[in-house]
């Protein structure tokens, strides 16, 4: 259930501009801002947080990952007990 209201300040032209875009693709203003607000808050959310790297240090990555795996000392005796989480 919608309960939330959100207040906006416009200009003329850019309120012109909104409800003549909800009108050619049939939807209501409302909705039209709705899903366009959502679509764009969504997207600076995912940008922000994606993991940056530069090129040199996905490599230096990379290559951490392609090195030959380390035995653990202890490692292989724990994997064989019993879990703690099963009756």
């Amino acid at each position: 259930m919608k309960s939330e209201r959100l207040e906006l300040r416009l200009t003329g032209e850019q309120k012109s501009e909104i409800e003549q875009a909800a009108a050619l693709s049939g939807r209501s203003v409302t909705d039209f801002s709705v899903t366009a607000l959502v679509r764009e808050a969504e997207e600076v959310i995912r940008v922000e947080r994606d993991l940056h790297v530069s090129p040199e240090s996905w490599d230096a990555f990379n290559a951490i990952l392609d090195r030959p795996a380390k035995p653990v000392s202890g490692l292989a005796d724990l994997l064989r007990r019993p879990s703690a989480f099963t009756e």
